[in-house]
Order: C-alpha cells, then sequence, then structure tokens
C-alpha cells in the first residue's frame, strides 16, 4: 500500500497529469456564473428610494447604462417583486441616479434619473423625480464630490440633465457630511430627520418649453376636463368626481378598480400627443413616466393609508397621482409643484378643486394618500414661476458594491 500511494504522488507530480485531473475536475461541477460588479450607493429621498452611481463608476456610452441598470433592479420581474434586486416593486422603489461633476458652471453636480419599469423593462430618461432630488445633495456631499464646511448648512447647487432645470438643495452638515437626524416629519415615511429645503428654479416648461403646452387652461379628452401643465414635469389633471371615484380613493383601491386605470392611461396618452411629447398615443411612442396623470378633489375628510384621518380643514386639496402606471403610495413632487402653479389658474380643473384660504400661508397643503405635502411657490414681476420649494428627508441606507447577474 505504501508503495501504490508513492507511486501515486509521483504520477500526480507529472504536469501532464495535473492538467488532465484538474480539467476532470471542473467538468464533474458547473463553473459558477459571475456577477458584474459597481460601486454604489442606496438612500432614500422624500417617500423614493433609488441606487445612486457616481458617474466616473459607469461606462462612458451610456447606452450601456439601461442594461446595467436593469440588472440591478431587477426589471422586468413578471411577479412585480423585484426579489433579485435593489427594487421594491412599486415605481417608488424602482429607481436609479447618477451623479457626477456638473457640466455648468452655476452648478456644482450633474443629476440624471431614471425611472426602472417594474414588469417592464422600461428604463425612462425622460423625467426628474423630486423626492429622489433631496438625496442628490447630500450624496454629493457624502461621497466627496461637494466639500462643505465642517459643520454648519450646506447647499449644493444641483443641474437635473433631464429637464435642463436646476436645483438648490440645502442641508445641515455635521464633521463634513450630511447631517441625518432631526425633528423634521414627512407624511410616508415613519420617524423624524434633519429637513432638506429644496428649491426648484424655473421649473416651468420642464420638457415642452411652456407653462401650458397646449396653450390652455382646460382641454376635454374621452369626455373628461383636463388641465395640462408643465412645471417641474408634465402632468394632466382631472377632477375624481369627472371618474366617477370618490377623491380620497387609496392606492389599492385604484389598483383593485376594474377600469380606472384604463381610463385614466387613455387621457395620458392623449394629452402626451396635445402637450408636444409624442407623436401618437402608441405605446412605444410616449415615456411611461410623463406626462403624469392625477385625479383632484375638494378636501373632504376621508381615511388615509396609515388607517389615519385627514380632516377637510387640514389641506387645501386632496390627490390622487399616477406614476408609471401605478397610484403613487404619496405624491411625486414634480406632479406637486405643477398643482400649486395649476390651483392659482382661473379655469383649470384644480383650481375649482382648491381652497380659497390656505390652511399655510407659505403655500399650497395637499392631501394625499399618505398624509399632506405643503409646497410653496414663487413668481416674478411678470408673473412667471420663479421657484417652487418643498421640504423633505433623506437618508444614506447603504454604500458599497451592488452585484447583478451577467
Amino acid at each position: 500500500m505504501k508503495a501504490f500511494r508513492s507511486g501515486l504522488r509521483a504520477v500526480r507530480a507529472v504536469p501532464q497529469y495535473r492538467a488532465t485531473t484538474t480539467r476532470w475536475f471542473h467538468a464533474q461541477r458547473p463553473l459558477r456564473a459571475s456577477q458584474q460588479t459597481l460601486p454604489a450607493a442606496y438612500y432614500r429621498g422624500g417617500t423614493s428610494r433609488a441606487i445612486i452611481f457616481n458617474t466616473k463608476d459607469l461606462p462612458k456610452e451610456q447606452k450601456a447604462w439601461p442594461e446595467i441598470f436593469r440588472g440591478v433592479i431587477n426589471s422586468p420581474d413578471p411577479n412585480g417583486r423585484q426579489l433579485d434586486g435593489m427594487g421594491g416593486g412599486v415605481s417608488s422603489l424602482s429607481k436609479v441616479c447618477i451623479v457626477g461633476p456638473s457640466s455648468r458652471s452655476d452648478a456644482d453636480v450633474d443629476y440624471t434619473f431614471a425611472a426602472i419599469g417594474v414588469k417592464n423593462p422600461e428604463v425612462d430618461f425622460s423625467s426628474n423625480c423630486g423626492n429622489m432630488s433631496a438625496a442628490i445633495g447630500p450624496y454629493a456631499v457624502d461621497s466627496g464630490l461637494v466639500k462643505p464646511d465642517q459643520d454648519g448648512k450646506a447647499t449644493v447647487r444641483i443641474h437635473n440633465t433631464n429637464t435642463g432645470k436646476l436645483i438648490h438643495s440645502s442641508f445641515p452638515v455635521n464633521g463634513g457630511q450630511a447631517t441625518v437626524n432631526g425633528d423634521f416629519a414627512i407624511d410616508g415615511v415613519a420617524g423624524t430627520g434633519a429637513k432638506v429645503e429644496l428649491a426648484f428654479l424655473n421649473p416651468a416648461g420642464s420638457k415642452t418649453g411652456k407653462v401650458l403646452p397646449t396653450s390652455n387652461v382646460a382641454d376635454v379628452f374621452d369626455g373628461i376636463k383636463a388641465t395640462c401643465i408643465d412645471v417641474g414635469n408634465p402632468c394632466v389633471f382631472i377632477q375624481a368626481s369627472d371618474m366617477g371615484v370618490e377623491g380620497g380613493i387609496l392606492a389599492d383601491a385604484i389598483e383593485a378598480h376594474p377600469t380606472l386605470l384604463q381610463r385614466l392611461d387613455s387621457i395620458r396618452r392623449q394629452a402626451a400627443v396635445a402637450m408636444g411629447i409624442a407623436s401618437d398615443e402608441r405605446d412605444n411612442a410616449i415615456p411611461g413616466s410623463i406626462p403624469k396623470v392625477a385625479m383632484v378633489s375638494a378636501p373632504h375628510g376621508h381615511a388615509l393609508a396609515s388607517g389615519e384621518f385627514l380632516e377637510a380643514r387640514s389641506c387645501d386639496l386632496v390627490v390622487r397621482a399616477i406614476s408609471v402606471g401605478q397610484p403613487h403610495r404619496a405624491v411625486p413632487i414634480t406632479v406637486a409643484m405643477a398643482l400649486t402653479v395649476a390651483s392659482k389658474m382661473e379655469g383649470s380643473t384644480v383650481h375649482e378643486s382648491t381652497s380659497r384660504v390656505p390652511v399655510d400661508p407659505d403655500g399650497i397643503t395637499i392631501g394625499h394618500n399618505s398624509g399632506r405635502l405643503l409646497v410653496g411657490a414663487q413668481f416674478d414681476s411678470d408673473g412667471e414661476v420663479a421657484a417652487a420649494t418643498v421640504f423633505r428627508t433623506a437618508r444614506r441606507i447603504m454604500q458599497g458594491t451592488v452585484y447583478w447577474k451577467n
């Protein structure tokens, strides 16, 4: 036996034998598929979450980005849960942001937003996300793209490449990093955090170049009166009563309704053509994220998704917004900005539903599926929208390496 073992060791020492046995060994077990990796961060901004990439870490050719984003988020997922990626199964959690040094002298960083389809493979660069805009300033500071004072308040000037607009983000910093803890709360997010003030400068005409892209305060689609407006993002607003539903209908009930989402999308598609966003109403001609469509109603008492009750006197307007084909669990910030401006336009569907005595003199208080949101709008001497201001919170959840399958 000792002689046999000695002979076997001698044979194994021969290079040809080692190569042969190595090939045999690997042939007996399948090779493990490799995964792709990139540095990334994961942030909550307002009532959304997104993977954030630094521009320098992505391929220079932007046509390579969509495949990466779909892999990271797990899109498309026919189950609608995105369990094999960083998405959360709803539009507000299926997002990617790209941030890098600015291409403009009047901004500190460039920020590009991508809305990723949940059940479809769409990667949509046509619009901005107002909620995730709240995370861009803190990310720029946390990642070293912007170096503020060690303590105090930082203001990061953000150029959103989707719309070509500027956003000024102001928030506290501590030790050269964005402060997370604070006593400011936003509806739809548990707990409190440091306040992030977002000033969207000259937000009108983000995609169409006009506040009223159809040149009308009101249009009619499918026999329903609608207001088409472009502030922050192009939006179309209709009254909930014209759709035959109660204004405080919750997101789950909208999804369960047999015809409501289809009717709303039909109106959205017709509005897209009327606003000049698309040439026709075909699926592949209209971006999934714009125009956004929302139903509005006058303030009234109703239950929220949390089970709490929203009193009629606590808001100026009630809205239920649809984002990328899904009912939004709160309200997109860009929709809220457009609502605020539309509320000032006599004859608009929004003006007809807005309380004449505001809850807060600083702006319009909007009731949504999860609570309320205050949005202020400033106008210049010519009556043009100079800025819209909202307050959110944001937090870094993860920073490290993200993996996705080949």
